[in-house]
């Protein structure tokens, strides 16, 4: 069943349903990741933007966002926008990543002067990637 059918706009999904829909041990990482590194909460919210809507896991550090996960089945999506104060270093680790988040950045338009990247998640190389380009977002403490 679609996501959008089992948790519409009226019923908030628990973090435990959430990571049984995806079914995937890189979402509980992510999360993982995220908590004990930048020390923050999850914030769930809807969104009906046709881009994903949905419910979605939103992570921000002082004010600041680090990255939006939407659930898929099966894997997830990571939102990771790359402003324009984070473009020159992204894009001195670019071509060390993934064949697919390389292509991802390439194609991705510009919104002022920011690319908003809707990275797959489905394997452990695309996890990696995702989490390099979350610290040039905003660096770990004490790295």
């Amino acid at each position: 069943m679609e996501w959008m059918q089992l948790y519409d706009e009226t019923n908030q999904p628990t973090a435990e349903q959430i990571s049984e829909y995806i079914a995937n041990p890189l979402w509980e990482r992510m999360n993982l990741f995220l908590t004990d590194s930048y020390h923050v909460a999850p914030s769930y919210s809807y969104s009906s933007c046709s881009g994903q809507p949905g419910w979605n896991v939103k992570y921000q550090k002082a004010g600041r966002s680090l990255c939006t996960l939407y659930p898929m089945d099966g894997f997830f999506i990571a939102l990771v926008v790359i402003g324009v104060k984070e473009q020159t270093e992204a894009e001195m680790i670019i071509p060390t990543l993934s064949e697919y988040v390389q292509k991802l950045y390439a194609n991705a338009g510009s919104i002022a002067g920011a690319r908003w990247l809707m990275i797959h998640v489905t394997d452990e190389r695309i996890f990696e990637n995702v989490k390099l380009l979350i610290q040039i977002r905003r660096k770990i403490k004490g790295n």
